[in-house]
């Protein structure tokens, strides 16, 4: 008996879904992450922008030619031309090129870079280019008291521009400043000057000899979360007036054989705006150092022979003094000998 086979039924047509929805997917977080990027690049200009209206209220001029934001897709990259600071008393920082980073997964975690050199303005003593090898910065924890910054510069070279009063340092092999937010409302500074060079027509120069200049500086500040205002002057007279102290942990400048170095002191500002305290300090070629001093017209004759005297009168060992600096009433003194005017630490208007 013949049997007839029915017809198959055709292939059913594979569905596509599974090889298009993986582009769709990868195209929705692309259009995401772009219209993400772009908020937060206006994000960035905005809050710039608000940052530096208010600066200007505050009495700074902030300015620069041309700024540029890129960095899609990663990264938040900002470029400066010609960017300029200057706060009220007269200090200020310049640079041809000011180049800003920071990546989208940390927006508030920012990396400085001055690739060709920055300026920085002293009120009286004028100009000074810097050039180096590395110039850069960090700033981050800008919610904290106070954030997190650091300063780099390796192989520095210092020029005072025309006209401009010496600086004390020619060049450095190494520059560093650190401030972080610490515990009980406190901030931590620390500043370090390696295998420094000093200018041979200044203080250092004639102290060092032609020989390398180190620095040292870590201290403790408290009550950092008064430390607020819209401008220097009013910052540091808030924390002064809450009670806010600098305690020197460790400090010391070695020029050649001179040595100045101090491991105890508490500092704060008066009301003049002069540095207040006192350090208890190591001498070593104080009277040569003071001779130097004399010479530069840093202090008088008459103040530099009574404090060199005081200092030989107080050496041990390795020809090293051990005496108190106290500022107060406007003035320093080297235990009982006034050798001239308090550290300004901002200008009173």
């Amino acid at each position: 008996m013949a049997m007839s086979l029915h017809d198959l039924p055709p292939p059913r047509k594979r569905s596509r879904l599974g090889l298009y929805l993986p582009f769709a997917i990868a195209l929705v977080v692309v259009i995401g992450w772009s219209v993400l990027w772009l908020w937060a690049r206006g994000e960035a200009r905005a809050r710039m922008d608000a940052s530096v209206a208010q600066l200007k209220a505050a009495g700074y001029d902030v300015s620069w030619k041309e700024r540029g934001i890129g960095g899609y897709p990663l990264r938040l990259n900002i470029t400066l031309t010609e960017a300029r600071v200057r706060e009220p008393s007269g200090w200020g920082l310049e640079a041809p090129v000011l180049e800003g980073q920071a990546y989208m997964h940390a927006p508030t975690h920012w990396m400085l870079a001055a690739p060709q050199g920055l300026t920085f303005v002293r009120p009286i003593g004028g100009p000074v280019v810097v050039k180096g090898e590395v110039i850069r910065a960090s700033l981050k924890d800008l919610d904290k008291r106070p954030p997190s910054f650091s300063l780099q510069g390796a192989k520095l070279i210092f020029q005072p521009t025309a006209g401009a009063q010496p600086f004390g340092l020619e060049a450095a092999e190494l520059v560093e400043l650190h401030l972080r937010p610490g515990p009980d409302d406190e901030g931590l500074l620390a500043a370090e000057v390696k295998n420094g060079k000093a200018r041979l027509s200044g203080l250092l120069g004639r102290i060092a000899a032609d020989k390398p200049v180190q620095i040292i500086w870590n201290s403790r500040l408290t009550k950092m979360s008064s430390f607020e205002g819209s401008d220097w002057p009013t910052a540091v007279r808030r924390w002064s007036d809450a009670g806010g102290q600098m305690r020197v942990v460790q400090a010391g400048v070695t020029a050649g054989d001179a040595l100045l170095g101090s491991n105890s002191g508490l500092l704060n500002v008066g009301t003049d705006g002069r540095l207040r305290g006192m350090l208890d300090v190591t001498l070593k070629q104080a009277p040569r150092a003071l001779g130097a001093m004399s010479q530069t017209g840093v202090i008088q004759p008459e103040a530099a022979g009574a404090a060199a005297a005081v200092a030989e009168a107080r050496e041990g060992a390795g020809d090293v003094a051990r005496v108190t600096i106290n500022f107060q009433a406007g003035q320093t003194t080297l235990g009982p000998v006034a050798v001239g005017p308090a550290p300004k630490v901002y200008e009173v208007r």
